[in-house]
């Protein structure tokens, strides 16, 4: 049994959520919030296996509560849900370290299959969101195979975490982290941290 919060200001968008989620037998609503201040002390007291956050909320909005989460160290799943099919957000929830990024118009399916996917530790993308970004990708380069020291660095990374926190987090001294990530930036064809996210995601890396 996945355990899932879910944290939006909408009162009833919240509770058909729950009630969709409540017919799966994978799935359990353990706690709901509707805002990012409320739900930073839920976390605290009872983590969740998923985390499901609205972006737009009153007194502190999803992207600022992943960073929040992101900066104590906090590797909670999380899956980003708004009403707008917009790059710039879904490309700020990637920085601040999101797992994951739908349309709150998704399937029941679509929304379980997305829960799973970031339970098992992988990442999903609205696919309409990452045709808008592909115009701006390098994904027509065949790219170098990356290690296994460096998918596990390039995780970590689409977590929004530092060179520091992740040297902490697998053991090795921030030096060497450094010198990995320029690795995974060169294979992958980019300078940017994010970008190399977005690529690794389009092309199935995590």
């Amino acid at each position: 049994m996945i355990k899932v919060a879910l944290v939006d200001d909408q009162l009833l968008v919240r509770q058909g959520i729950a009630g969709l989620l409540a017919i799966s037998d994978d799935i359990e609503v353990i706690w709901q919030a509707d805002d990012g201040e409320q739900a930073f002390v839920e976390i605290i007291k009872t983590p969740p296996d998923v985390l499901l956050l609205d972006i737009r909320m009153p007194k502190m909005n999803g992207i600022e509560l992943v960073k929040k989460l992101r900066a104590q160290g906090n590797a909670q799943p999380v899956l980003m849900l708004t009403t707008f099919d917009d790059s710039e957000l879904f490309m700020q929830s990637l920085q601040a370290g999101a797992n994951g990024f739908l349309l709150k118009d998704v399937s029941l399916d679509k929304l379980v299959d997305a829960i799973k996917t970031l339970a098992s530790g992988g990442f999903i993308a609205e696919p309409v969101v990452m045709k808008q970004l592909d115009q701006g990708l390098n994904t027509t380069t065949e790219i170098e195979t990356l290690s296994v020291k460096e998918l596990q660095i390039l995780k970590l990374m689409a977590g929004g975490f530092s060179n520091k926190e992740i040297a902490g987090s697998i053991f090795l001294a921030q030096g060497t982290v450094k010198n990995h990530v320029s690795s995974i930036l060169a294979k992958l064809n980019t300078r940017d941290r994010t970008r190399a996210v977005l690529i690794a995601i389009h092309q199935g890396l995590i």
